[in-house]
């Protein structure tokens, strides 16, 4: 796909660092739009961006707070975020991945790094249908003739629009939910661990913390409701779907 196709949003309150960001991220081909603050990104037509990159620590509207809006709001609740901030605590991150964000970036930083993230979140944000697919345990009685759609009772995973549905009723999932879903699904009846988690939602190229899935399949848990059971834990090893 072309990168010419992906307009991204730098939200920082440093205009240095948004030139900076902006003039590099242009060379590589991306449409780039900042904002100093986090009201005036909302008074952009955020619909139309393919990733956002929020700086936390921002005026009286944080980049957590903005974050928090975006994910409620229909047109912007799947777009990918990554928050690039001085604060760097583990606490800090697990809020951030907690609010929906895709990756988190501290500051200082350097402009590969960013570039790196930047490529790594929109390749799985725009990858091909299948990509999540896996041969290593046999699905065929939850998939359904269109093999993009996975079926458990009345939980309806389709990995063609990205879309979840309880009842009919659509579940909104950030796509690190969505892609563990599928994971586990296509897996049902195995537990799969950390690492294999770890490499086939998130690219080699970020580094992630056993409680960053944690707290991802918490958060899945929840919004599945009672399906949410159906996910088991297998303490000191990994997660799987229930047969």
């Amino acid at each position: 796909m072309n990168m010419n196709k992906y307009r991204i949003l730098v939200v920082d309150d440093e205009e240095s660092l948004c030139e900076i960001l902006k003039f590099n991220l242009e060379k590589e081909g991306y449409d780039v739009v900042t904002a100093l603050s986090a009201e005036e990104a909302l008074a952009l037509d955020l619909a139309n961006f393919d990733l956002m990159i929020l700086d936390i620590m921002m005026g009286e509207l944080s980049g957590f707070g903005l974050a928090r809006i975006l994910r409620k709001r229909s047109e912007t609740s799947e777009t990918p975020i990554i928050f690039c901030s001085a604060l760097d605590s583990e606490a800090d991150k697990i809020k951030g991945l907690d609010i929906g964000a895709d990756d988190y970036i501290s500051k200082p930083f350097s402009v590969a790094e960013v570039l790196a993230r930047v490529r790594s979140v929109l390749r799985r944000s725009k990858r091909a249908p299948q990509s999540t697919a896996t041969n290593d345990a046999p699905a065929e009685e939850v998939q359904s003739a269109d093999e993009s759609i996975i079926r458990f009772e009345s939980l309806v995973v389709n990995d063609r629009d990205k879309s979840c549905t309880i009842d009919n009723e659509e579940v909104l999932l950030t796509r690190k939910e969505f892609d563990i879903l599928v994971l586990l699904l296509s897996n049902r009846g195995t537990i799969l661990s950390r690492e294999q988690i770890m490499k086939r939602v998130w690219s080699e190229e970020v580094v992630v913390l056993d409680r960053t899935i944690d707290v991802n399949i918490t958060r899945l848990r929840k919004k599945l409701g009672i399906y949410g059971n159906q996910i088991i834990t297998r303490t000191g090893y990994g997660y799987g779907f229930k047969i």
